[in-house]
């Protein structure tokens, strides 16, 4: 019961993937699981992973199939019953674990917590609030128009599987296509708690931070275009 699967997506993360594992791995138990999905790092982020000697973590390959479809390969070899999304740079609050599933408990099916933006050595804060600066909200039309939806802030009970996976080769993102989804289908929570530091640097792999929103309008058109057409096609599938 209760089993969790902390899904992470690496390419080259040797600088951060360290202290990133390091303030995961204590607030898991002794059942649970980290599925890493590697899309040929060339780099020492394999080595550095497999140095902690951890039965629970397992690592499976991606080779060259780009962000989205490494943290697709992760959740499609995930068992838990909670799957908590990571990016490969960031660090985990300590209690990140524990409010989350409070916020399960109480029927939500996906939680979207609240996170801190720092730079790259977490010396100094880039965005106090994540919601706040970006003007967070629910709503199925209020992600299409602008996407609140990050990632790395997310968890979510692994029912949601059959209704995301597998990912739409032309989605713009995974997390805004897991955050409508869920909304659509499911009881989703905003948590206001800052539960990971976020980490900003000129190797983001995931389009945030300083990155976020910088597309051009023929981008932002496009993808929004091509995020409603899947929307429909996967609803259409479910049903029928």
């Amino acid at each position: 019961m209760n089993k969790i699967s902390v899904c992470i997506a690496t390419y080259n993360g040797e600088r951060y993937i360290k202290e990133q594992l390091d303030s995961i791995i204590p607030q898991l138990k002794k059942d649970d699981e980290i599925i890493i999905s590697d899309d040929n790092s060339i780099d020492n982020t394999l080595k550095i992973i497999k140095s902690f000697r951890d039965r629970r973590i397992k690592i499976f390959s991606n080779p060259k199939k780009g962000l989205i479809f490494n943290f697709e390969n992760a959740i499609l070899n995930s068992s838990g019953d909670y799957i908590f999304l990571s990016d490969q740079d960031d660090i985990w609050h300590k209690n990140k674990v524990k409010i989350c599933l409070e916020d399960f408990k109480n029927n939500y099916d996906l939680v979207f917590s609240d996170c801190e933006i720092f730079d790259s050595d977490t010396s100094k804060v880039i965005i106090n609030s994540f919601f706040d600066f970006y003007n967070c909200k629910k709503g199925v039309f209020n992600n299409i128009l602008r996407n609140s939806y990050m990632g790395c802030c997310m968890s979510f009970k692994a029912s949601l599987k059959n209704k995301i996976l597998p990912f739409p080769k032309n989605i713009p993102m995974h997390d805004s296509w897991i955050g409508i989804n869920a909304e659509i289908y499911f009881n989703v929570k905003h948590n206001p708690q800052k539960l990971i530091k976020h980490r900003i640097h000129e190797n983001n792999a995931s389009e945030t931070g300083s990155k976020r929103g910088s597309e051009s309008i023929l981008t932002k058109i496009i993808w929004r275009v091509s995020l409603i057409y899947c929307l429909f096609v996967n609803l259409f599938q479910k049903i029928f």
